[in-house]
């Protein structure tokens, strides 16, 4: 299914204000599948035709709230922005009973989680193949991530706020050391904003992958080495309370 602006009621204000990438309509997309093979979604209830329009609908305002708050005339949907369909996943999901004993909430963290992962790989060499080799000696071309894991091995940590202008972010994603020739090395034509969005996919995508950390927390992400994140190992614990409804409405 591809989600149209028509399907999901974005009214031109919005189209004009607010652009959506195909990666992030993949994600989006990508979430119903993760939750139509998830064992803690009810099969029998299966999952609602509605949830990626609703979740498509919800990610442009969280975008759009953001360009308000920072008076920019026009803004692109970032991961970031994502986290702001939580609640829409939620409400178009029925949980067996094992999910509702993991909370709503993280079963919809997971499954965007899930659908970053699974989606990485269509854009960036799989880390899980990486993982079965020889990592830590590996050259450049064996291991493209090695001097971004090795960024953030080295102390360094990256907190992207959910209100951050655009200029901002792009400036900060540019702060990760081989962040920026990852993205040229596999996307050579895209522009700034397309290069920007991908150095963000990256983050995300490793962290899927367990190769750095990410948390969610205080109207921001967090992402730092995995090693210094060794006390909270295991999936970050997400729920109702981390979301701050003034984020995202």
């Amino acid at each position: 299914m591809e989600i149209t602006e028509q399907e999901a009621q974005i009214n031109e204000a919005q189209q004009q204000k607010v652009k959506v990438s195909d990666l992030i309509k993949r994600l989006i997309e990508q979430i119903a599948f993760e939750a139509r093979s998830s064992e803690l979604v009810d099969k029998k209830s299966g999952v609602s035709a509605r949830l990626s329009i609703s979740a498509y609908e919800n990610a442009i305002s969280a975008a759009e709230r953001r360009a308000l708050i920072n008076n920019e005339k026009e803004t692109q949907v970032w991961l970031s922005d994502l986290i702001g369909i939580i609640p829409s996943i939620t409400g178009k999901i029925e949980l067996v009973y094992e999910g509702e004993q993991e909370g709503p909430y993280q079963v919809a963290f997971n499954l965007l989680e899930r659908s970053i992962r699974t989606q990485f790989g269509q854009y960036f060499p799989n880390p899980d193949t990486l993982k079965k080799k020889r990592t830590k000696d590996a050259t450049p071309d064996e291991n493209p991530y090695k001097a971004i894991t090795r960024w953030f091995d080295a102390g360094n940590s990256l907190n992207t706020f959910f209100e951050t202008r655009d200029e901002d972010k792009i400036q900060l994603l540019y702060k990760v050391d081989g962040l920026h020739a990852l993205v040229k090395k596999y996307f050579k034509s895209a522009s700034e904003k397309e290069n920007a969005l991908l150095m963000e996919f990256v983050l995300h995508g490793l962290a899927a992958h367990s190769l750095i950390s990410k948390k969610v927390l205080d109207g921001k992400i967090e992402f730092k080495d995995l090693m210094g994140s060794m006390l909270n190992i295991g999936t970050q614990h997400f729920s109702e309370e981390d979301l701050n409804e003034d984020d995202f409405n």
